[in-house]
């Protein structure tokens, strides 16, 4: 097996020792922090044509355009664009034909004396995969945990070596480039919550499991794919906006999974702006495996996310198991109304308090932390073991409880979904999945008629026909 350094001091040196390469760095906001690891450990005149980096917003807009965010995947890609273009421009005729040229680039708000606050950036390299090859390109976006400036400029300076490194050394092989990104940084120095690759040298890649990837490898505890099968930066997504979120293995989705999220999300629309209102199917880590405890099976994480994109749903990846964790997530990124979509079931599992025994203050610690700001459970009703439906109303928590309860109920955090036809709580997921497998054509209509289409053309989930 190949050994690929995990140093950054070694990446740098790697690839200063290779005559092939030679391109551009350019750095806003966090000074020359990935530069400076070339230069330190020699050679760098053989691989750097240029390093800049404009901090001064004049001179920053004159160099790469007017932008109304300095710190966003756009000003990331006009730098690309402004420095990619330059190389060829200047240097093609002449070495182009031995040369893989790139172009590396970043723009990052960091901790500062004025910035108190977490920082983010966007770290972003094009480059040639062989000598005058169409360019590939790599975005990531990381969110920054240190606890001072300095720390954010080490990571930040790692992670620019190691993408680099990456592109340069490791586009062959995808699995293994996403996860040299970590080397020497740690979850609790940066998360990196969206890798997005595109280009030649990545014609094989899907970046929906790239997505989910970034979770399982713990580099982010959530990531996002929109109905187009695109990963979106979550806060580009969600900033400000309402969310209404349903939580589902999603295997597959039936009637009542469709029916719940769309009477939620009518409730939730009473109170917001509809045309901002961003629903998103949530699948945890542990939704996606097999069995408690196996490995995700790739293919079927696509089957789902294939059906879910066609339904035009965006989609959430996460490694949140409670969903107090989910909601402090979602509210890093908006004050709106957060909207949870449920059945009765997932309510009494929120009142069990053993899932609570890692938290010093119990289920009241979660619970505020779940109900600190606007989160509304939306709960449908469910059929009993006699097939009478029950209602939120008759919901009893254990005794001690029937208070919070009763509080949560009167402050609007938990509200009915008393509209989801009767008809539909019948249908199970389980059951669907098994009437699947076993021929059973009772499934075709518990089902979307689109979300059938697709299980019988593609053979998805075990599928067998009735005959």
């Amino acid at each position: 097996m190949t050994h690929h350094p995990h140093e950054p001091h070694q990446k740098a040196s790697a690839i200063n020792r290779d005559r092939r390469l030679y391109g551009t760095i350019a750095e806003i906001g966090a000074g020359q922090e990935t530069a400076r690891w070339f230069f330190r450990v020699g050679g760098a005149a053989g691989t750097i044509a240029k390093t800049m980096s404009a901090y001064d917003m004049t001179f920053s807009d004159a160099i790469y355009g007017p932008a109304p965010r300095y710190v966003c995947r756009e000003r990331l890609r006009a730098m690309l664009d402004h420095e990619y273009g330059l190389l060829l421009e200047r240097l093609d005729a002449g070495r182009g034909a031995e040369t893989c040229f790139f172009a590396f680039a970043n723009t990052v708000a960091a901790r500062s004396f004025t910035r108190r606050e977490d920082g983010h950036g966007w770290l972003g390299i094009r480059f040639q995969a062989r000598p005058r090859e169409a360019p590939s390109q790599i975005e990531v976006h990381v969110n920054l945990h240190g606890r001072t400036n300095l720390e954010d400029q080490e990571t930040l300076g790692t992670l620019g070596v190691n993408l680099i490194y990456g592109a340069l050394m490791l586009h062959h092989d995808p699995e293994a480039l996403l996860l040299s990104l970590r080397d020497k940084i740690f979850p609790e120095q940066a998360e990196l919550d969206m890798v997005d690759f595109s280009g030649p040298a990545f014609d094989g890649v899907d970046n929906r499991v790239v997505a989910l990837r970034l979770v399982e490898h713990g580099m982010s505890d959530a990531a996002m794919f929109t109905a187009d099968g695109r990963v979106a930066q979550v806060a580009d997504v969600l900033w400000q906006r309402p969310v209404l979120v349903e939580r589902s293995r999603f295997r597959p989705p039936t009637l009542l999974t469709l029916d719940l999220l769309e009477h939620a999300r009518r409730e939730l629309a009473r109170d917001v702006d509809e045309d901002r209102l961003v629903v998103l199917a949530e699948m945890t880590l542990r939704n996606l495996g097999a069995g408690e405890g196996e490995a995700i099976d790739t293919h079927d994480f696509l089957n789902r996310a294939d059906i879910l994109c066609a339904l035009g749903m965006n989609v959430l990846v996460s490694s949140y198991g409670a969903y107090w964790r989910l909601a402090q997530y979602l509210f890093r990124y908006t004050r709106g109304p957060v909207g949870l979509a449920m059945g009765l079931p997932s309510l009494r599992e929120i009142f069990e308090e053993k899932y609570y025994d890692d938290l010093p203050g119990g289920i009241l610690e979660s619970f505020g932390r779940l109900f600190r700001h606007d989160l509304r459970l939306y709960v449908c009703p469910e059929l009993d073991e006699s097939g009478r439906v029950q209602a939120l109303e008759e919901f009893r928590p254990p005794a001690h409880l029937h208070h919070l309860f009763a509080y949560l109920r009167e402050t609007g955090h938990i509200r009915p979904l008393a509209s989801v036809p009767a008809e539909r709580l019948a249908i199970h997921s389980h059951e669907v999945l098994e009437h699947i497998r076993n021929g059973d054509a009772r499934w075709e209509a518990q089902v979307p008629p689109h979300v059938a289409e697709m299980i019988r053309a593609r053979g998805l989930f075990g599928w067998r026909s009735a005959g």
